[in-house]
């Protein structure tokens, strides 16, 4: 089996983690050895910035935040690699994909959100978990950082994913359904995946 690296994205609140934890189990269980990571990673130096940041605690100007973001992922890139490296799969909770959605969502330049994140390990598939703002207010009401509580800036990250999605041959994923049902669907997605060269 080549190397598989998968993303999930989307919105807080989408459903990314419970499909990420479901479809690590689900692998496992037929013999293949899974790491998976979230982004940010609030546990390195730079996580603890960003989650300041999140919580109101700290002002960074917009490319700043983004440059952050993406210095969060490099902290983590030789682990990501060396996971590949033993053939293990690798599934993400968000990667550099947000970074894009966000950053134009924030009216950075794509190419310069590009940049950033060039020379990462690149995914081989991006899964976006397609739910609207107001589902994700509905399921999680209470402590939301800076970005989830704006409901206009979650409409525009949205609309970010699904443009992101064409340019770049995302599969997006209804997830306004029941967990059952958006499993299905991923699962087959993932399939179809892991057979491709």
């Amino acid at each position: 089996m080549r190397k598989k690296l998968l993303v999930f994205e989307g919105l807080d609140q989408s459903g990314k983690k419970t499909q990420v934890e479901l479809l690590m189990k689900r692998l496992k269980e037929q013999g293949f050895q899974v790491e998976t990571i979230a982004f940010p990673d609030y546990d390195t130096v730079i996580g603890k910035e960003i989650k300041a940041f999140l919580r109101g605690e700290r002002q960074y100007n917009v490319q700043v935040r983004h440059i952050l973001y993406a210095a969060n992922r490099w902290e983590r890139k030789e682990d990501i690699e060396r996971w590949l490296s033993e053939e293990k799969l690798v599934i993400i909770d968000r990667y550099y994909q947000s970074n894009l959605a966000y950053g134009l969502a924030n009216g950075l330049s794509l190419d310069w959100l590009l940049n950033l994140e060039k020379g990462l390990p690149e995914a081989d598939l991006v899964i976006v978990m397609d739910a609207s703002p107001e589902v994700s207010f509905k399921r999680k009401r209470v402590e939301r950082d800076v970005y989830e509580r704006d409901l206009s800036f979650l409409k525009k990250v949205r609309e970010a994913y699904i443009h992101l999605s064409r340019k770049f041959n995302w599969v997006v994923v209804n997830g306004e359904r029941s967990v059952e049902e958006i499993h299905k669907d991923v699962w087959e997605t993932i399939n179809r995946c892991l057979k491709s060269p």
